[in-house]
């Protein structure tokens, strides 16, 4: 039987191409038949495949997620781009990563995703899904979106704003984060929202729980229409009038894991956080002690 290796690469660059060279031969080693996607490829198009590989920034990650969802394959992430929160190694251990993965030393990390419904005036009716987040943006940059936020049903405020954005814990560290939200830990099964640059007293960034339902209408009085955009890659189209709603994912991506270092070393690592002068719970003479 033949075994199957998926390798997605951000192939544009010479970092990028060494390190996938190094990749493809510690599968080859291993007795794996490689499968190379392309920036075009689609999940349906793909043979069956045991096991994942990713090279690049968090982007390329995002976009190995497209092809992996809804399989019981885990992608290993190799950071090849600046701060890489969803990889697991970095560039220089790239030959040991794909050695662990190829005899099963790994953990499965199952990270919840969100699903999207655009309700349009017309009476149609888009979906999506996303990892990271689902961005609600104005098309029109010179003028502005005005919305009304809905949680479970009921209206919690409207103002007029450049969009929102609704992120997993998952995507507390991308979008979300830029525009003010809070860093959540990524076993917090919940959803949050943040507003951004919105012109209103209340505004601020919500985190509801996994069986909530966050919605956002696009008013007939909205001077602009939106478009939404899902993990930065796939859009819809969302037009005045039409109601955005956002509910927590049927479908799991699953990461390989290779460290059990916790979220926090994680945070601290990834955002270069001065800790210089903890000394841990016990006091000196523990081993734990940051200078």
């Amino acid at each position: 039987m033949t075994r199957r290796a998926l390798v997605v690469t951000h192939s544009g660059r010479e970092e990028a191409v060494a390190a996938t060279t190094e990749a493809i031969r510690g599968l080859e080693d291993a007795g794996f038949t490689l499968v190379l996607a392309q920036e075009d490829t689609d999940a349906g198009d793909l043979p069956p495949f045991e096991l994942a590989v990713v090279l690049g920034g968090d982007g390329t990650i995002l976009r190995a997620a497209e092809l992996t969802r809804g399989t019981s394959v885990p992608l290993l992430g190799v950071n090849l781009g600046h701060v890489g929160f969803l990889a697991e190694s970095e560039r220089d251990d790239v030959g040991e990563s794909v050695r662990r993965l190829t005899v099963g030393d790994f953990s499965v990390e199952e990270r919840g995703t969100l699903d999207v419904r655009v309700i349009r005036p017309d009476g149609s009716v888009g979906t999506g899904w996303a990892l990271n987040e689902v961005a609600l943006e104005k098309v029109d940059r010179s003028r502005i979106l005005e919305v009304a936020v809905e949680v479970d049903g009921h209206p919690l405020s409207s103002f007029g704003c450049d969009g929102i954005v609704a992120a997993t814990a998952t995507g507390s560290t991308a979008h979300a984060f830029s525009a003010g939200g809070p860093v959540v830990w990524p076993d917090v099964d919940g959803m949050i929202l943040v507003p951004l640059s919105a012109h209103a007293l209340f505004a601020r960034p919500l985190v509801v729980g996994p069986r909530s339902m966050l919605a956002v209408e696009v008013l007939e009085r909205s001077p602009a229409a939106g478009l939404v955009t899902c993990d930065g890659r796939r859009q819809l189209e969302v037009p005045v009038g039409s109601r955005v709603e956002v509910t927590r994912g049927v479908t799991p991506v699953l990461l390989a894991r290779l460290n059990p270092a916790p979220f926090t070393t994680r945070l601290v690592q990834k955002f270069g956080l001065p800790v210089a002068g903890w000394r841990g719970g016990t006091g000196p003479g523990d081993g734990r002690t940051v200078r």
